[in-house]
């Protein structure tokens, strides 16, 4: 699968563009409103989920997903979590090094997917504290969509 012209300095800006300064539940609902929104005005076949504090707080499967994506959720979300930063950052970072994700983390791939669409949702003075979480597109494109929402969610967008 291709990274694009990503490089990991281009997804550590991505990152940082989208550092919240909040994010109550209700929030972490709205946010998953959002990307709901954006994803039915673009017809896009998309399984959203936002974690917060190691809990599902919103979830959803647009028309077009299947069980798979679920699974490319969970497994999207255990890379942001375990390493506090996007899927595609340590996709990336790994081919840079010209080392595979697996053999260096000896992580399971039937568990974590280092796979563009996972951003992790991080508080201004706090750190990571949760992930915005999308599958159902190439994964350049996941990660552009969880980009655009999050920084459109801490721009004060809301669905």
């Amino acid at each position: 699968m291709t990274t694009g012209n990503y490089k990991s300095a281009d997804i550590l800006t991505d990152e940082s563009r989208t550092i919240l300064k909040r994010l109550s539940n209700d929030d972490a609902i709205d946010l998953g409103l959002l990307a709901v929104k954006y994803a039915r005005e673009r017809n896009l076949p998309l399984a959203i989920e936002v974690h917060r504090s190691g809990r599902v707080l919103f979830r959803a499967a647009l028309t077009g997903t299947t069980p798979d994506n679920d699974r490319w959720l969970t497994n999207k979300a255990r890379v942001v979590e375990s390493f506090h930063h996007s899927t595609l950052y340590e996709r990336v970072r790994h081919e840079e090094s010209h080392i595979d994700f697996y053999a260096a983390t000896g992580l399971s791939p039937e568990l974590f997917a280092a796979h563009g669409g996972g951003l992790p949702l991080s508080i201004e003075g706090t750190g990571v504290i949760g992930a915005l979480v999308v599958s159902g597109m190439p994964q350049v494109e996941d990660h552009k969509f969880v980009v655009d929402v999050l920084a459109r969610f801490v721009a004060g967008e809301r669905a």
